[in-house]
This record gives structure tokens, sequence and C-alpha cells, in this order.
């Protein structure tokens, strides 16, 4: 198979997206520093790169963050060549297989919100190069984690307050506010 990669840039200005026409991984991985990615030898090896300061796998993508004195005309060549290499080389995204679990688990409110984050939610955030995970639902409240160029990224505020918020309000009565775990 000819190994093909484009970029696309992210609402995140300090990340950017490489897609390939290759499946890389069932559901999405997140490794936000240099020692979470021990376990993946794509990661590590992107990490040897001394301006890379985070890196995200999902479906058919790696999400790159860089780091602030970085350009991205001068190391994004850099970068699309190395992912190639990287998967034509076959870098195992982790040691070992863990597909994400889509069995969704609670009160009956807790599996619609899971429902609509999974079915509504999960692909727009990936299309701009990031990942949602539910965390919880209290007193109203739901907890969701952003990860990939979500995480950090100076409008994830707007997409949770006007999309993701007003989109389960609509859906779930019970839901009062949506608010972000911290990494």
């Amino acid at each position: 198979m000819n190994i093909t990669v484009y970029t696309e840039s992210t609402p995140n200005p300090a990340t950017m997206k490489f897609i390939v026409n290759k499946l890389l991984i069932n559901g999405s991985v997140d490794f936000p520093t240099k020692e979470s990615a021990e376990h993946s030898k794509f990661a590590s090896e992107l990490y040897k790169f001394n301006f890379v300061n985070g890196v995200f796998f999902a479906s058919n993508f790696v999400t790159i963050t860089k780091t602030e004195d970085a350009d991205w005309a001068d190391i994004e060549p850099l970068l699309k060549e190395f992912v190639k290499g990287a998967i034509e080389s076959e870098y195992a995204v982790q040691d070992k297989t863990e597909e994400e679990n889509l069995v969704f688990e609670g009160t009956e409110t807790e599996i619609k919100i899971q429902q609509i984050l999974n079915d509504y939610v999960r692909p727009a955030v990936e299309q701009d190069g990031g990942a949602i995970s539910y965390r919880s639902f209290e007193d109203g409240v739901v907890t969701v984690e952003l990860r990939g160029s979500c995480s950090g990224c100076p409008s994830s505020t707007i997409t949770l307050k006007s999309g993701i918020q007003s989109l389960l309000q609509r859906m779930v009565p019970e839901v009062k506010e949506v608010v972000s775990e911290a990494l």
C-alpha cells in the first residue's frame, strides 16, 4: 500500500493534524508527555524531535502539538516525512492493543449522555484533531475530558459551552452545565 500523508490545521494553532490513508488505531490514545509515550514506538520516536510537545492518535490521523518556539512552516515537511516512514515501517501506536470500551454504564440519563457524546460530539471533535471522553454526571453537571488538539485549545471553551453544553441541554433536560476535567 502506498502511504499518503496530508495535513490539516486545527482550531488550536499549536497543533497540526497529520492524516493518512490507513487506519492507525481503533479509538484514540493520547501521549501528552514524553514519559507517557514509553509504550508506543510511534509516539516515542516523535518525541525525539525537540519541537514535539504532544502526540495524539485517533483512527487515521496523528495530531502533533509543537513547542512555542517552533514554526509549522519549518517542521511540517519533516513531520510529514517522518509519519509516512513510521507507518511504512509499521511502528506500533501502542505495545498492546487496547480498544475503547463502547459499553455505556450508569443511570439511564448517564447512558443517554454517553450515547450523544459518542454519536454527535465525538465525530465533530475528531475532525478538529481531538477527542472527548465522558467522565461523570453529578448534580446536573457533565464532566468530560478533552484531548488531542482540543486540550489547551483557545476555542475549546466556546466549543464546550456553545456546542456541547447546548446540545446536551436540548437532548437531556437534566443537564445544567458541561465542564472539562483538567489533565
